[in-house]
């Protein structure tokens, strides 16, 4: 009865790993494949049969590898065409049976049973187990199997240092039950180790997620910026055009004015119709066509918003920064600068923005001052919100200048907020 059920045993937990092994292989896709898997295990569960009737339990252990992992691998490999994920799957189901003897152990410890009521334990355990990985752990490890080399040898490495322990250690010696301290804290070590180099490669991963993150958020503004410009570019062109449609109009009424002796009135029709069109055109505050752009933009709505707007500034046309860059840049320290000083024009009180900017030694450096309110929140000297989707802006500018090696400072001075930055 005893040889009966230790018998059972050692065919439930071999079609617990073969089954197992199958399934993070991800082969029992097609038909064919989960015929030649079937196939192939009965073969090795015949094979393993015939070897507990030739040789004893004990020399069976030892040839184990050899005899019943190594010819799964191969078959794994012939259905997968993944040689390396074969190798994982099946140090990674071996490492899973691990749960089946433990939980066992547990209720014979608990029980006070014997060997006997091990194997039993064991037997009756194998069933659900396998269902609940396959239910849910099976799908979590077949999706690594699509990652590429390195990963997988990250994803293998503890079964496969478990497997190597184990069989070095109990099978092949005796080093684990006798005591020896250095083996029995192994593992331990092991389980320690990798969760620190887990913690740092997750750390690491969080750090990419975090910039790209920064970079979709400065893309996004590029985007943003971008569709305001073409807008704008777009009512000029309607502007234009509807200056040429109504051009034969005006010159009808300037002539009708000149005609009836009318000189003053039709100078001041022109005038006005010269300040409409000056509105609309971009003032050169530099030699860079896009930061004059940006700025006129800004410029015109400060003006709109009763907002003055102070321009000093030298900038070339050299590639100091690109000008998607120095258009993101300019326009989330301008867009921060007219949003600040709004309050104030609404309450009638003066609001002056002044900016300042200049290349020197192939470097560009740039200030911008405007009326701030009481309590900004500075953390690690950025300005920081608690407002959804503000402080953006503030990320970008500080992204932009680090990414061309260079500094900033924002600080509240009298009244005023002071951007400061050189790249």
């Amino acid at each position: 009865m005893s040889l009966l059920i230790f018998l059972l045993n050692n065919g439930a937990v071999s079609i617990f790993g073969i089954i197992l092994s199958a399934s993070f292989c991800n082969s029992f896709n097609t038909r064919r494949e989960r015929v030649i898997t079937l196939c192939s295990m009965t073969v090795i569960l015949l094979l393993q049969g015939v070897l507990y009737s030739v040789w004893n339990a004990d020399i069976l252990r030892r040839i184990y590898p050899l005899v019943i992992h190594l010819p799964l691998v191969l078959v794994l490999y012939f259905v997968s065409k993944k040689l390396l994920w074969s190798f994982i799957s099946v140090f990674l189901s071996y490492l899973c049976c691990q749960l089946r003897r433990w939980l066992a152990l547990l209720i014979v410890t608990l029980a006070s049973g014997g060997p006997m009521m091990q194997d039993i334990a064991e037997t009756i355990i194998t069933l659900p187990l396998l269902l609940i990985l396959l239910r849910f752990v099976a799908p979590a490890v077949r999706r690594s199997a699509g990652r590429s080399i390195k990963p997988q040898l990250h994803f293998g490495m503890i079964p496969a240092i478990y497997y190597a322990f184990d069989y070095v250690t109990s099978v092949y010696t005796d080093l684990l039950s006798g005591g020896y301290p250095v083996v029995v804290e192994f593992m331990p070590f092991v389980c320690c180790a990798a969760y620190l180099v887990f913690l740092l490669y997750n750390s690491a991963e969080e750090q990419k997620h975090s910039q790209l993150l920064q970079v979709q958020k400065s893309l996004d503004l590029q985007l943003s910026q971008s569709v305001r410009e073409i807008n704008a570019l777009r009512e000029s062109q309607a502007l234009a055009s509807q200056y040429r449609h109504d051009m034969r109009h005006h010159l009808q009424y300037v002539l009708s004015c000149i005609k009836n002796g009318q000189e003053e009135q039709a100078q001041e029709y022109i005038s006005g119709i010269c300040h409409e069109i000056e509105a609309q055109k971009v003032h050169q505050y530099c030699e860079n066509e896009a930061a004059n752009l940006i700025i006129s933009a800004f410029a015109k709505r400060a003006k709109s918003a009763n907002i003055n707007m102070n321009v000093q500034g030298s900038l070339s046309s050299s590639n100091i920064i690109s000008d998607s860059d120095l258009c993101v840049l300019l326009s989330n320290a301008l867009e921060n600068a007219v949003n600040a000083c709004r309050p104030f024009a609404a309450e009638g009180k003066a609001c002056v923005i002044d900016l300042r900017f200049y290349e020197r030694d192939n470097k560009l450096f740039l200030q911008l001052t405007n009326p701030c309110g009481e309590g900004i929140r500075f953390e690690n000297d950025i300005p920081v919100s608690d407002h959804p989707n503000h402080g953006i802006g503030v990320q970008s500018i500080c992204a932009i200048v680090k990414r061309y090696g260079g500094i900033y400072a924002f600080l509240v001075q009298d009244g005023r907020f002071i951007l400061r930055l050189s790249l």
